[in-house]
């Protein structure tokens, strides 16, 4: 069992006909994924061909899903088009949005996320600027590599794509449930609490690896949920020990502002609901190991 993506979904493409859509397709069906289409309503109707799989171009998510059954869609677009593409998405009700786009503007994702909010959350929104959600040996949404790890009982929730990377080679010989790559945007869809949430709820995940960085309150938020509500063992790693105060650090979220959402103040609120802390991913890793040796 997986959370969120499983060997059963059904995978749509909005933008993959342009050059990162195709590229990445043609990845996630490599990697075993059921890609039963995408969506460029300059291009209904026609097919394209993916080293022998054609996939056929819907006018919208809505066609694709009438036609189809897709349950998850997967959006490489341009950021000036990914609100569109959202709200398409969220209209359509399709369960799974995974929103890879880097760079969307931060006011565009505030009105799609209050959009999806007003329609009852129907859409689970991943992202975005995020690597999407693998689930090792069953099904991969979005840019993760696919042959980094296997399936095992680990679920992965991270903020950042390298990291998330490192960390599921690092224990590529124990293995993941699913892998979440949550983004590292001011404003996201997912939280760390709602991937905590649902592998907590899975019966096939025995423990957890949560990744984070400096910049806002996010993990210290996640302190407080899994003091009353995971029961799971959790491992963690804070990105940015040694970022200095005031200065935007990669990700749009990363900054430090006086003594809020510092490293240290996000290490000290995990380690005091028992969460081990890793100095680094190769230690957090081993944290992780030594945790799954005993089980």
């Amino acid at each position: 069992m997986a959370i969120w993506l499983t060997k059963e979904s059904k995978v749509i493409v909005q933008g993959m006909t342009g050059s990162e859509g195709s590229k990445h397709t043609r990845r996630m069906l490599a990697a075993g994924t059921t890609v039963v289409g995408g969506v460029n309503p300059r291009k209904a109707g026609t097919t394209v061909d993916f080293d022998g799989t054609e996939l056929p171009v819907f006018a919208s998510v809505a066609d694709a899903m009438r036609d189809t059954g897709a349950d998850v869609t997967v959006i490489f677009v341009p950021p000036q088009f990914t609100k569109g593409a959202v709200i398409e998405a969220i209209d359509a009700q399709i369960p799974l949005a995974v929103v890879i786009t880097e760079g969307v503007p931060v006011h565009d994702t505030a009105s799609f996320w209050a959009y999806n909010v007003a329609k009852g959350e129907q859409t689970r929104i991943i992202g975005p600027n995020c690597p999407g959600i693998a689930s090792p040996g069953a099904s991969n949404a979005g840019i993760i590599p696919a042959d980094i790890t296997g399936s095992g009982r680990i679920g992965l929730v991270s903020k950042s794509g390298t990291l998330t990377y490192q960390m599921m080679y690092e224990l590529r010989d124990i293995g993941f449930s699913t892998c979440v790559g949550i983004g590292g945007d001011p404003i996201i869809g997912t939280t760390h609490i709602d991937a905590l949430a649902a592998f907590e709820a899975d019966p096939e995940t025995d423990a957890i690896v949560m990744i984070g960085e400096i910049g806002g309150d996010a993990e210290e938020r996640a302190a407080d949920f899994i003091k009353g509500n995971v029961t799971k063992p959790v491992v963690g790693y804070i990105a940015g020990f040694t970022a200095p105060p005031g200065k935007t650090m990669g990700h749009a979220g990363a900054i430090i502002s006086g003594s809020a959402g510092t490293a240290e103040a996000k290490q000290q609120a995990l380690e005091a609901v028992g969460v081990k802390v890793g100095k680094t991913p190769t230690e957090t890793a081993e944290l992780m190991r030594e945790l799954m040796s005993g089980r």
